[in-house]
């Protein structure tokens, strides 16, 4: 059974956009990004809600070929156009970059891909990661925590039926403050 991962950048008070979906609160440095690189080189195949693959291919699809480009982000733009991608959608009908749209059921599909064979995959958006928390599906949180606190957006976590248990797994500090908490569900 394939592992699935669910790992954002998420503000102090537990949101990944403020209102208006407004990122800017995640700035990166070097070492966090690189961490970020090495998840995304450990996961098979990433599932992606329409808002989080719209903003992914808005700009990793070049984002080698910027002018700023450093070593990390040419890796990381050319890994991000190679890995399988789903994305759950009704609206999006084309994608590229080897990339397939489910319009059905997320949760029938993640259950179905999680009962494969092959390597960890990655969810990343909250409606979808929400329909995969409810299911419990998730079996590792990754919250990379800014030292801000935005008031409201789009939460990092959803209303659930029950608890889920979690083990702490690890903790590491980044440059700017940004805490990294992972944690597997205890089943």
């Amino acid at each position: 059974m394939r592992r699935l991962t669910y790992g954002m950048n998420v503000t102090l008070d537990g949101y990944i956009a403020a209102a208006g979906d407004d990122i800017g609160w995640g700035g990166t440095n070097d070492e966090l990004f690189q961490w970020w690189l090495d998840q995304e080189l450990a996961s098979s195949l990433s599932l992606y809600g329409r808002k989080v693959w719209e903003g992914m291919s808005s700009y990793w699809p070049t984002g080698d070929q910027q002018p700023d480009a450093t070593p990390a982000r040419i890796e990381f733009a050319r890994n991000w156009r190679d890995t399988p991608k789903v994305v759950f959608s009704s609206t999006i009908d084309t994608v590229d970059w080897n990339t397939r749209v489910v319009t059905g059921d997320p949760v029938a599909e993640i259950t179905r891909l999680k009962a494969e064979d092959g390597g960890p995959m990655s969810v990343s958006g909250a409606m979808l990661a929400a329909a995969a928390m409810r299911a419990g599906l998730i079996d590792e949180y990754r919250l990379v925590t800014f030292p801000v606190l935005v008031g409201g957006g789009t939460p990092f976590f959803t209303a659930l039926d029950g608890w889920v248990d979690l083990d702490l797994m690890e903790t590491r500090t980044f440059p700017g403050g940004v805490v990294l908490t992972r944690y597997e569900t205890r089943r």
